[in-house]
């Protein structure tokens, strides 16, 4: 079983930048793929950045992509997502999720089996 915590939300303006963090706890699995999905309401969630805890390959939608950056620290069990250039349509809910392994389709939520319970992040 795996835990996902995250952090690093709030408000900030347009224009600005800012870096959650997810951090995993419990068997962490060394091909273990982490996203990050966002979500507002009344909207499908959407992932928006992947990365491969093996080889550290990533993924990124075209609405982000170009401005957001997903990195990890596998010794801290940690995948971080540096926001940039911030939109208020980037205003949503953000949650970190974990798949057993990076398939064709990183940014598609089916195959991920473990959810954090999101941060929020506000553009204005």
């Amino acid at each position: 079983h795996v835990q996902l915590v995250e952090s690093g939300g709030g408000s900030v303006q347009s224009g600005g930048s800012l870096r959650l963090s997810c951090a995993a706890s419990g068997v962490i699995g060394s091909s273990m793929c982490i996203g990050w999905f966002r979500q507002t309401p009344g909207k499908e969630r959407e992932g928006v950045a992947a990365i491969c805890r093996i080889g550290g390959g990533t993924d990124y939608s075209d609405s982000v992509k170009g401005r957001f950056t997903i990195s990890q620290d596998n010794a801290k069990l940690k995948t971080y997502l540096m926001m940039n250039s911030l939109k208020p349509e980037d205003t949503a809910m953000y949650i970190c999720a974990a798949a057993l392994r990076c398939g064709s389709r990183p940014l598609s939520q089916g195959q991920y089996l473990f959810w954090g319970r999101g941060t929020q992040v506000t553009v204005s």
